[in-house]
């Protein structure tokens, strides 16, 4: 098994971890109750996607009463 001859320095090993990070999540705000929320989904607290009701199987409290 070859071994590397010298030692890399501190500057080539960060350069080649660069792209080891994990990406931050994207994160968007329902317009309808501010629920932090995935983009291009509809909320998963009220079922709003783009200012209109589209998820009608999620129960909310005014709806309960």
């Amino acid at each position: 098994m070859p071994l590397p001859k010298r030692r890399h320095s501190p500057s080539r090993r960060d350069k080649r971890r660069t792209h080891d990070n994990l990406p931050v999540p994207a994160v968007c705000y329902c317009s309808h109750c501010h629920a932090p929320t995935m983009p291009h989904n509809a909320c998963s607290k009220c079922g709003y996607y783009g200012g209109r009701q589209v998820d009608h199987t999620i129960k909310t409290k005014d709806k309960e009463k």
